[in-house]
C-alpha cells in the first residue's frame, strides 16, 4: 500500500474534485472554498498527477459514513470532500487514523516474518530469533545478585508489597495492569482458536511478573478458562501463557529552561539525637563556600521538657558554639538558626516556620543532618527543580554500619566512596528534597482544607506525599551519587505516622550492612557458639 496523507476540504458545498477548478458564484463571494484561496495566492491550480505521482481524490455519499467506507479507492484517497462540519472532519480523521494503524501492523507483521526467514540461514537457526519477533533478548545475569525476581499476583492481590507486607491488595496501575493484561491473553487465545473454539469465562489462577530493563514488563499466567465449541459443547481447561509488554520509543520531554546560578537556601532540622553529626555537615558546607551561592539556616528541634532546661543546659550549645567559631574565622560566613518547641518534628510544620520567612522565588534544599552536600550535588540539585514546574527528591547514598561491612579490618575509612559493599542507596528516607517556596505555598494551601478537618494529617504525610497530592507538580525522585550519607542510626519518632515509623525502621534495619556481610556475621557467631 503506497504512503498517504489525508487534505481535509471543509465548505458549504461539494469541493471540486482535483483538475477541475470550482466555478465562481455571486453567492460565494464572502466564502470562498479552501481550494479557491489556495489557486488564488498560489497560481497553482489542481492537478491529478505531477511527476509521475497520481494524486486521487474520493467524492464521499451523501450521508456517508466515514467509518462504515469500504471502497478501495477510500485508502488511497489523497482528499476526500465534501466535509461539511467539524464533526464530519473528525469521524473522517478517526476512519484514516484506523487505516494508518491496519497499515502499521501489517508492516510489523511482513517485519516478524523477515526476521523468521533471516533467522533461518543464521548458525542456530531459527532459534537464534528471539520471541516476540522484534523484541530485544532477555536480560542475561552475570551474577546471581543480577538474577531478576519474579512477582506474584493474582486478580486483586499482590505478594511483593512496597512497604515489605507479604500481601496487599492490588489498586491503581496496578490494579489496571493485571486487568488490561488478563484481558489482552483471552483476546489473544480468543483471535487464535476461533472460530472452533471459544473462551466464555476465564479465572487467574497464578500470576507472574517481572520488569526486564532490555525489553520491557514481562507476563507469565495460569488460566482457568471455560471453552465453547462449535457445537455449543463447553469443557473446562488450564493453560499457561506468556506475554510481554515492550518498553515504548524513549521520549524526549521538553523542559523549561534553568540555570546554576540559583542560589540555594539550605535548611538542616537538627532534633537532640542528632546534634552529634552536626560538626561534620558543618565543615563540610564550610569548605565548598569559595565556589558556592548556598546560605544554611538550623532549626533545633527542643522537646517541651528540653525548652524549659534551655537556660540551664541548652542541648544545642556545643553547636551554636562551633556556629560562632566558623563566623569568626570566616568572613561573610553567617548561619542563622531558629529555635523551635515540638514533640512531632514532622517535615510539613517546619517548612511552614521556614516558608514564611523567604520569599516565594526561594529555592530551597531540605537537607539531613548525615549529608555530605557538595557543588556538584547543589548544581543538580539547581538543574532538576524547576519553578511551577518539577520537586526534586534525590536518594541519598547510605553508608553502612562500619562494624558490619568493615569487620575483622584494623582501621575504617575516613571517607564513604560509591561501593557496592560500602553502603546502599536508601529508598526508605525521603527527608532530603529541593523545591521552590512557591511550589510549596501552592501545594501547601490546596492541603489546607484537609489540615482543618484533621490537623494529625500534618503528622501523617511529609513533603514528598504533600507534593504528590496536592502540587499537581512532576515530582522526580532519583539515585543520585554525589549525596553521600555516612552511617548513623536514626532516631524513630513514634508520635509521627505509621508509615513514616515503619519507614525510619526499615532504613535502620537495611543499612547495617549487605546479605553477604551480615550472613559472615552469622556464620562466625554460629562457629563460636559450636566451640
Amino acid at each position: 500500500m503506497a504512503d498517504w496523507y489525508l487534505l481535509y476540504v471543509v465548505s458549504s458545498k461539494a469541493a471540486a474534485p482535483p483538475g477541475k477548478l470550482p466555478q465562481r458564484h455571486p453567492e460565494r463571494q464572502t466564502g470562498r472554498v479552501a481550494g479557491r484561496c489556495i489557486i488564488d495566492y498560489t497560481h497553482v491550480t489542481c492537478v491529478d498527477e505531477q511527476e509521475g505521482v497520481h494524486y486521487h481524490y474520493f467524492e464521499l455519499g451523501k450521508n456517508a459514513d466515514p467509518e462504515k467506507e469500504t471502497d478501495p479507492r477510500f485508502k488511497h484517497a489523497f482528499t476526500a470532500h465534501p466535509v461539511l462540519d467539524p464533526v464530519h472532519m473528525y469521524r473522517l480523521h478517526k476512519r484514516f487514523a484506523h487505516l494508518e494503524l491496519e497499515r502499521t501492523y501489517q508492516e510489523i507483521e511482513q517485519l516478524q516474518r523477515e526476521i523468521l526467514n533471516t533467522s533461518s540461514l543464521s548458525v542456530e537457526g531459527e532459534q537464534s530469533a528471539t520471541w516476540p519477533l522484534g523484541i530485544n533478548s532477555p536480560f542475561q545475569p552475570r551474577t546471581r545478585f543480577e538474577v531478576l525476581r519474579w512477582d506474584y499476583f493474582t486478580e486483586d492481590q499482590t505478594f511483593s508489597c512496597a512497604d515489605g507486607s507479604p500481601k496487599c491488595e492490588l489498586i491503581g496501575a496496578d490494579l489496571a495492569d493485571v486487568t488490561d493484561v488478563i484481558s489482552t491473553a483471552v483476546d489473544e487465545l480468543n483471535r487464535k482458536y476461533q472460530p472452533v473454539l471459544h473462551v466464555r469465562k476465564q479465572q487467574l489462577l497464578n500470576g507472574y511478573r517481572r520488569f526486564d530493563p532490555t525489553r520491557g514488563m514481562e507476563y507469565t499466567l495460569d488460566l482457568q478458562l471455560e471453552l465453547v465449541t462449535q457445537k455449543g459443547h463447553s469443557r473446562s481447561i488450564t493453560k499457561r501463557v506468556h506475554l510481554v509488554r515492550p518498553l515504548s520509543e524513549v521520549e524526549i520531554i521538553p523542559m523549561p529552561y534553568v540555570t546554576e546560578a540559583s542560589r540555594i537556601n539550605i535548611i538542616l532540622p537538627l532534633t537532640a539525637q542528632d546534634r552529634e553529626y552536626a560538626g561534620r555537615f558543618l565543615q563540610a558546607f564550610a569548605d565548598i563556600q569559595g565556589n558556592e551561592n548556598s546560605l544554611l539556616t538550623l532549626l533545633f528541634i527542643y522537646d517541651p521538657f528540653q525548652a524549659q532546661q534551655v537556660s540551664q543546659n541548652d542541648i544545642f550549645g556545643q553547636v551554636k558554639s562551633q556556629i560562632a567559631e566558623y563566623e569568626r574565622k570566616y568572613q561573610d560566613f553567617k548561619i542563622p538558626w531558629i529555635s523551635v518547641k515540638t514533640d512531632a518534628p514532622s517535615q510539613i510544620r517546619l517548612m511552614d516556620i521556614i516558608s514564611k520567612k523567604h520569599p516565594v522565588d526561594t529555592l530551597f534544599f531540605l537537607a539531613g543532618v548525615g549529608s555530605h552536600v557538595t557543588t556538584e550535588f547543589l548544581n543538580r540539585c539547581r538543574m532538576n527543580t524547576i519553578n511551577n514546574w518539577q520537586v526534586f527528591f534525590p536518594i541519598h547514598f547510605q553508608g553502612y554500619n562500619p562494624e558490619v561491612s568493615e569487620h575483622g579490618q584494623q582501621s575504617h575509612p575516613v571517607t564513604l566512596e560509591l561501593l557496592r559493599d560500602a553502603g546502599r542507596f536508601d529508598r526508605d528516607v525521603f527527608e532530603e528534597a529541593c523545591f521552590y517556596n512557591a511550589d510549596y505555598m501552592a501545594a501547601r494551601s490546596k492541603m489546607a482544607a484537609d489540615a482543618q478537618e484533621n490537623e494529625e494529617i500534618l503528622e501523617m504525610l511529609d513533603i514528598y506525599e504533600m507534593f504528590i497530592r496536592y502540587s499537581g507538580l512532576h515530582v522526580f525522585r532519583a539515585v543520585e551519587p554525589a549525596l553521600l550519607q555516612q552511617y548513623r542510626s536514626r532516631a524513630c519518632n513514634p508520635r509521627l505516622s505509621e508509615e513514616i515509623y515503619h519507614r525510619c525502621v526499615q532504613s535502620n534495619l537495611e543499612g547495617l550492612g549487605s546479605r553477604s556481610q551480615l550472613a559472615m556475621l552469622l556464620f562466625e557467631q554460629e562457629q563460636g557458639n559450636s566451640t
